[in-house]
Order: structure tokens, then sequence, then C-alpha cells
């Protein structure tokens, strides 16, 4: 598919502590829906660059970059997922989402620990204001090794993505081949949109660029969505139907991913109004960017605009 995407407008909204950083892309008339896009645990806005893209001018679409995370890295604490949700209730706010069907209905769409924070603000601080909930690769229990500590999981289950946090690289360059190396990230490091995506994360000069990304914040985080059951109480409280998208192949591209099948028909998701969907040929991070995944998201995100 194309990577021409419209620049976005970078905006910022006022949350408990600072300021949340988000980017924007404009709706092409007053009254369009509101798509409001959430990243995931070491992520940021621009992830969602050519899902934005693929939406723009018929919604206007707003990405944050959650606290702890780039433009947002220097909003402290208290972190978690019900800081984020509430964040995102306080961006809803700010786009005017209104509590009634029809013009300014809103859609959360959550990739990977973004989809707990649209669940937990739809179910919660959010829930009259939101028409649509779209959970991509995420918002229901993850798969986690057996036994093992908090630390010992996140590296597990995220493997490259937590090691930069505490890396230091010379220049993009090192960057680019770091990411290179990435078995679900690599094959992707040239498309312009997701090398914008890995530059956001950067903060520092040469020779000592280095993630923006809080380690505290990726733990605490962490914490929320592997341990705390609470969060996975929010899908079966969703004001709206729900649908969840699931990439065929995991982070490190793996088979199985973190849903499948089996797994998916043990959860119950009948009960809590949720449908679920494979998007073939992705993994945990291309169904973000691979031409079917884009538009599973963008068909999805329009379906559940319409149902208000």
């Amino acid at each position: 598919m194309s990577d021409a995407v419209r620049d976005p407008e970078l905006i910022s909204v006022p949350v408990e502590g600072g300021e949340l950083a988000a980017l924007h892309w404009a709706a092409g008339a007053p009254g369009a829906p509101i798509a409001v896009l959430v990243h995931g645990i070491t992520a940021n806005a621009m992830a969602w660059a050519r899902v934005a893209g693929a939406l723009a001018g018929e919604f206007e679409v707003v990405a944050p970059d959650l606290r702890g995370r780039a433009g947002s890295a220097g909003l402290p604490g208290p972190y978690g997922i019900e800081a984020h949700a509430a964040d995102v209730a306080a961006l809803l706010d700010s786009l005017g989402a209104d509590d009634d069907a029809g013009a300014d209905a809103a859609v959360l769409v959550g990739h990977s620990m973004g989809a707990f924070v649209s669940a937990l603000a739809a179910a919660g601080t959010a829930r009259d204001r939101v028409h649509g909930v779209v959970l991509v690769d995420g918002g229901l229990s993850f798969p986690t090794p057996p036994g093992a500590d908090l630390d010992a999981i996140l590296s597990a289950v995220l493997g490259p993505s937590l090691d930069r946090l505490s890396m230091t690289f010379p220049d993009l360059a090192a960057v680019r081949a770091f990411w290179a190396q990435h078995p679900a990230v690599g094959p992707w490091v040239d498309v312009p949109s997701v090398a914008a995506y890995l530059a956001r994360d950067l903060v520092g000069e040469p020779p000592a660029l280095r993630s923006a990304c809080v380690p505290e914040a990726v733990r605490v985080d962490g914490g929320d969505v592997l341990l705390n059951e609470r969060l996975l109480e929010a899908t079966g409280d969703l004001p709206v139907p729900a649908t969840l998208l699931w990439a065929t192949r995991g982070l490190l591209d793996q088979t199985p991913g973190l849903y499948d099948e089996e797994r998916l028909a043990g959860l119950g998701l009948e009960r809590s109004g949720i449908t679920a969907r494979e998007v073939p040929d992705t993994n945990h991070y291309s169904i973000l960017w691979a031409s079917q995944g884009v538009e599973a998201i963008a068909a999805t995100v329009r379906e559940a605009a319409a149902r208000s």
C-alpha cells in the first residue's frame, strides 16, 4: 500500500500532572466521528500513521503519546492502566466527544497494551462518550510464562523492545541497524512511516541517542497488563459491542501469536459482546502497517462508528 500519509498536527491536552502530547489528523468536515488510537507499551503515537492515513478526513483522528513515552515522557507518575484511561477520557473531553449518539461519536482503538487502556476507558471513565471499541491484538489476557517474576515475564514477552530502554545509540544508522535485526519489525524499518515511528521514540543527541520511554512506566504498566485481574473484567463490562482483530504471529514473529482460535474459544467472548477476527499474515507489529491490517482496522472503525 502507499506510504503517503498526511503529516499530523502536534497537539497537547491538559491532564493530571501536565500536558499529554498527541498527534492529530483533522476531519474533512465538522461533526465527523472521532477515532482515538492508543498505542502499545513501549510504542508511541506514530505507530498509527498508516491507520490514521486510512481514516483521516473521514474521521477526526487523534493518537496520544501515553504518559512516560515520546512527547509525554515528561508526565509524572503514577503510571498504570487506570492513569492512561483517565488521560484518554481527558483527551475525549478536549475533543468534545458527545455523550449522545451521532455527531462527535468516539471510537476507541487500542493496540496491545493500548487495547487494555481502551477497554478500561470505555468501561469506566469515558463510558458515556464511547460508541465503539476496537481491540488490536490486545485487551484480553495474554499467555505468560509460569512461575516467573514480573521482570522476567516482561523480558520474555517484549524481548528487544524492552532491551533498548537501557541502550544508547551513536546515530540513527545504529538505531536502524538495531531494529533491522528484530524478527517482527525488521522488514519494515525502511518504510518511511515506520522509520518516523522509530525516530519519534528517540531523545538526546548523537552519540547518545536513547529511548524516551520511562522504564518505570513500562514496568508498572506491564505489571498491570500481565498480573492485574481487574483489567480483564473491563472487557466484560463494555457499554458497546467490541471487535478483537488478532495477528497470526507474535511479538517476535513467532507462531502462534498472543491469540489463536483455541485460546479465544476458551475466553467466552460472546458473553462479553466481543467479536474476534483474524488478520492473516500479520505479526503483533505489522498488523498496524501491512495493507491487510490497515484495511481491517479502518473497516472495523467504520463499522463501529456506523452503529452509533
